[in-house]
């Protein structure tokens, strides 16, 4: 998980990315992202900034996948934990995301489901989704 405190970051490389700010968010501390670049072929556009999800929406997911899967007590699940090491197969994982949507009222595309192999991406997903829906409704 990366949390950032500073107004401002600059990573001196070619290209050089800078990021200043402070956001009104809350997630993510800063509101704007610059670049410049010596090199021509370089693209900001697909540069993507994403943060972990918050620990609560984390604990959420794995209670969830816990009960899912009926992991055996004492078995540690955290964000890196992948579904098919809990022993997942693609129906179990249907199920974790249909428990996924009822659980934040939210609706996850297939392909975005598909996408999901660990707790930490279902939880990044889950926080972007909500998100996208607080940014509609208001």
């Amino acid at each position: 998980m990366a949390s950032i405190s500073a107004k401002a970051i600059s990573i001196s490389a070619s290209p050089r990315i800078s990021l200043k700010g402070q956001g009104a968010n809350g997630i993510f501390p800063l509101k704007s992202v610059s670049f410049s670049g010596k090199r021509r072929n370089f693209d900001p556009a697909r540069l993507t900034v994403s943060c972990a999800a918050k620990p609560e929406t984390v604990a959420k997911v794995c209670d969830i996948v816990r009960k899912q899967l009926a992991v055996v007590e004492g078995t540690e699940i955290n964000g890196q934990t992948k579904f098919s090491a809990l022993g997942a197969d693609s129906l179990d994982t249907v199920e974790i995301v249909m428990n996924l949507e009822e659980k934040f009222d939210i609706c996850v595309e297939e392909s975005s489901a598909q996408a999901i192999e660990t707790v930490q991406d279902a939880a990044d997903l889950i926080e972007d989704l909500v998100a996208a829906k607080a940014n509609v409704n208001n």
